[in-house]
């Protein structure tokens, strides 16, 4: 059976934390910025923990664990 690969737009895209969790960009971050306020703007600029129901899809995207 051949390995499996990683997904090369996951791998941009996602990063595993120490124990386990995916960290991800916000979106809503490129365009369309001068009608949201500065404290949305600058919230949006951190990344995010992804919930428990999006984070299993990712992590076998990635090829990690379950």
């Amino acid at each position: 059976m051949p390995k499996m690969k990683t997904h090369s737009g996951a791998k941009k895209r996602f990063k595993l934390t120490a124990k386990g969790k995916v960290k991800a960009r916000h979106g809503n971050t490129s365009h369309i910025l001068e009608k949201k306020n500065a404290k949305r703007r600058r919230r949006l600029g951190n990344p995010t923990i992804l919930t428990d129901h999006d984070a299993p899809r990712v992590k076998k995207l990635l090829g990690v664990g379950k």
